[in-house]
This record gives C-alpha cells, structure tokens and sequence, in this order.
C-alpha cells in the first residue's frame, strides 16, 4: 500500500488553491458505465476559500467550508459546488478579511473601531468559528454540514443552500462535538464532546439525537447525553477527533494532545492567538482507552493505558468473545499531527514536503484489543485469548492494563488515512475490509484497501493525480462484504478536464468509470453518498 510515485512537479499544490464556486451544475464526460443502482449524490466538504482580500488562511482547517455535489441520475453525472454562508464566510466577504478566527489564522480586530470599543468586545469573549468544512451528515430528515465547534449548518442537500446555524449549546451540555457522529440503521445519531463535568472538572460526553420523529419535530432539539468519561487531567481535556461505537459499547481514546484550557481563554482576549496555540502534548501521560456501556450508559472504570499515539480516525469497532476490537489509523508518539499540516508546508516543493514529514509522527494501522471481563489474580498475563490477533493486555499491579496493539499495516510516511468500511451492514461488527486514501508524506496520491484480517493490500494509484477519502456504496443485491463500490474525487491538475468523479471496483479497485469535469476542485475531507 506503499505509493508508487514522487510528486517532484509539485502539482498537489494545485488541491490548496482559491475556487470560484459554481452558479448552476456542469455536465461531466462519462468514460465507462455509470453502475445503474447509483441514483443518488456524492456530497463532499473541504475548503475553498484560502485567502479574503491580502489576508491569507494558514492552516489546512481555516480555508472556508465549500461544499460539492456530484449527481447521478440515468448514466450521467454533474458536478455542483457552493460556498456554505456561514457567519464567517460572509462576513469575511462583506468586509474583505478574516473576520472571525480560524484553527490556525487568528482575525485581528476591527481596524475601523477605536480603542475603547476594542477593548470593550474582548469582554464578550470570542466568537467561535461555525465554518463548517469538515463533514456533512443527517439529523433526522435534516442534512448538516459540521466542523468541531458548537455550531452546526443545516443544509439543502438539493440546491446547496445554507438553511440555518444550529447552536448546540443551547441544547445539550457540549463545548462542541466531533464531526464523526456514528448513526444506527434507524437514524440514532450519537456523538462526542468536551464538556464541564462535576466539580469543575473536564469531561467528554456522549449525546444521543433521535431519529425522525413522527410528529415531525426537531431531532437536534432532543439531544441528551448517554453517558460521560472521566478526564485524565483535570484542566485539560484531550483533542477528540472521532471514537468507536459497538452493537453494546463506546469507547473513547484519550490521547496525550490536550487542549489548555487556560491559555485557550486568556491567550485569545491578550494576544492575538487562535486554536492551534491552544494544544500542546502531555509527554509522560500516554494513551487512556475509555470504554462505557450502551444502553444504559455507564462508565467501566477500568485504567486501560497504552503507549502514546496521535488518533483522529476511528475504523471499526466491534466485540468478540468478550473482547472489543478497536482499529485505528494511529500515529506514533506524542506530537500533534496537525504541526505538519500548515498550508504553508502543503504547498512547499516536493523534497520540502518529504523533509518535513521525515520529523513527524509514523502513521500505522493498529488494532487494540480491549478485555471486558478482568480478574485482579491475573497480573503479569496476556488477558487477550482471541486465536487470530497478537495484540495483548496485560494487567499490572498497579491495576492498570497496558495495551499492546497488532500492526495491520505500517510504511514509513505512508499513511492509510480517511478510512471507510461497508458501514451500512458491518459498523460494529467483525468485518474483513477497509478502504482508506493513502498519504504520501501527506500528500494524498492513492486509493487503498485492506483485509484486516489476512493484510492483503489493494491500491489504486496514478501518476499526478489526487484523490478524496473513498466512500463505499454497497450493490443493492450484493452479498459479499466487498460487493460494492468506492466514490472519490480525484484531481488531475495537468489534465485537460482536471477534476473527476472516480467510480471503483470495491473487490480489486479496477476502475468501473470516471466522470470528468472542465475545472478543477481543492481538496476535501469527508462527505456522504445519499441515496
């Protein structure tokens, strides 16, 4: 699953760039046969906007949400992208500059206000960012495009128009929730978050939002916290990126990238700083594995601990025979991946791309196996007994378990990131397959899969072009796990049609069809096929 090419050229540079969004849907080339069961849209966000007026956007996550649409309907496909108008999307317009601060870009003040009005709107403290470009998913009948704030966007998935901004706060006792919810077949939706627990102490949350109700009535609106995990330090909670939910469990990775609290509330009114000043890493403390029952929610309070590693996604998890898998995209050791993800780096030349990921965090797929029924006679054994893992737990006579993880795929700076499974039927299940996009120093340059159970690798890959998280979209009448197939949008800058809808195989990722249009696409995170 190792990338088969260098990028000397420097064309990804390509996938950072500033788009003009769209005033009505382009027909894309089909080449190939569209697969008739796809009669839906391939809903995507990431940014588009790199820079308002001469201030520019530093990091990856500042760029503001744009969101695209890929339509299929008879054998053709078009292509649609529209900028979400958030409050900091069209304020920034309406005064040409960064108006409210982003991950990595802080907004300076007013340059038109005098100073007493200044220092008089440092007391109404800061004003969170809802520029909404990591992810889009449904709540009820309602689609909302999300980032990792309180604010959510509610948004017509059809025309791409923004509807409303939804302040979570107002409901549910969350600084923000993460935007990798998991959803139940029925429409469950449950998700995690920061929040202020007993005592004036941090803690994380589970919050549940029902599916649609009958009488119609809003979904958001009836979100309640399940169940809530404790913080390993008091003042400062770790930064959650996504977690695991079983058929009967939820567990929660705690890892050494915390976020202080203090500097976050003092840093922002005094000097001007934003987000990414607010992390730093705990080096002594390692990684706290969570796990809370279902229904009803409880804690488990059990010390699982294991060596440090960075972790936004979560791949499956699912029990065994007493166990909870937990597989991950891993990143080794303490340091914050996202250091290495200014655009400033992302848009260097190629041997500068490479030098920089030399110094950063080794990706590796890793699965954790979790023991759920724990003697205290048992220190100094292997507690795991599953016949086709080698990771283990091994209880200490402090009473914690140290986790010890089997590697399901590990190469130097290439990562198998994004990654997505058959979630419709084997979310929280023992599955065999993920699929994931490959970074290359952490530019993506592939599409992988992979057998977590044998470790038998499949990739697709070609030369300058840049592709999207795959989505999987299973064959109506499709019995095997794999059948099915993978959605991206891959970017070919020197190409005469340079972004395209890529339609894969899900069994040998041969490509079925590609739909191309005449411009080109910065880059995306997440998104979702709907029907």
């Amino acid at each position: 699953m190792v990338s088969r090419f260098e990028h000397p050229a420097g064309s990804y540079k390509k996938i950072f760039e500033t788009c003009e969004e769209l005033s009505e849907p382009l027909p894309a080339t089909v080449i190939g046969v569209i697969p008739p069961f796809l009669r839906g849209s391939l809903l995507r966000l990431g940014p588009g906007l790199f820079e308002v007026g001469d201030e520019p956007f530093y990091h990856l996550f500042d760029g503001q949400a744009l969101m695209h649409k890929f339509d299929f309907k008879n054998g053709q496909v078009t292509y649609f992208r529209k900028f979400v108008k958030t409050d900091a999307y069209v304020r920034a317009i309406t005064e040409n500059r960064v108006v409210i601060t982003e991950f990595g870009t802080f907004a300076y003040p007013d340059p038109c206000k005098n100073i007493f009005s200044r220092f008089f709107s440092y007391f109404k403290g800061v004003e969170v960012t809802d520029n909404c470009l990591v992810n889009v998913y449904p709540i009820g009948e309602d689609f909302y495009a999300v980032t990792e704030t309180n604010y959510i966007t509610k948004v017509n998935t059809d025309t791409l128009e923004t509807m409303k901004k939804v302040d979570l706060c107002n409901f549910v006792n969350v600084n923000g929730v993460t935007a990798h919810p998991h959803i139940e077949s029925d429409g469950t939706v449950y998700n995690i978050g920061n929040c202020m627990g007993k005592g004036a102490t941090l803690a994380y949350n589970i919050v549940k939002m029902p599916p649609t109700q009958k009488d119609k009535s809003d979904c958001v609106e009836k979100s309640k916290v399940v169940v809530q995990f404790p913080s390993a330090e008091r003042f400062k909670p770790s930064y959650v990126h996504s977690f695991g939910m079983s058929e009967n469990y939820f567990v929660f990775v705690e890892t050494p990238v915390k976020i202080n609290l203090l500097k976050f509330l003092s840093a922002w009114s005094i000097r001007g700083s934003n987000y990414m000043d607010c992390f730093e890493s705990n080096e002594t403390l390692g990684t706290w594995f969570h796990i809370a029952k279902k229904e009803p929610g409880e804690y488990i309070d059990h010390k699982f601990r294991a060596a440090a590693i960075g972790l936004f996604h979560h791949i499956n998890t699912y029990e065994d025979q007493g166990f909870v898998v937990v597989d991950v995209c891993a990143w080794k050791g303490f340091e914050f991946v996202y250091n290495y993800l200014w655009l400033a780096n992302l848009r260097a030349n190629w041997d500068e791309v490479k030098k920089a990921a030399m110094m950063a965090p080794q990706p590796e797929v890793r699965r954790y196996v979790i023991p759920l029924d724990i003697h205290k006679e048992e220190q100094g054994k292997n507690l795991v007994s599953l016949p086709y893992t080698t990771a283990t737990a091994v209880m200490h006579s402090d009473g914690t378990i140290w986790l010890e993880p089997e590697v399901l795929f590990s190469g130097p700076r290439q990562a198998f990131e994004f990654p997505q499974i058959n979630y419709e039927r084997y979310a929280g299940k023992n599955y065999t397959y993920a699929y994931g996009l490959g970074l290359n120093h952490f530019i993506p340059d592939r599409i992988c899969k992979l057998n977590v159970r044998t470790k038998e690798t499949w990739v697709w890959q070609e030369p300058d072009s840049y592709p999207s998280e795959p989505l999987f979209v299973q064959t109506p009448d499709g019995i095997d796990e794999d059948d099915g197939v993978l959605l991206t949008i891959v970017v070919a800058p020197g190409s005469q049609r340079p972004g395209y809808l890529l339609i894969l195989n899900a069994k040998d990722l041969s490509e079925i069809a590609r739909a191309e249009v005449e411009c080109t696409m910065p880059v995306t995170f997440h998104g979702m096929y709907k029907p």
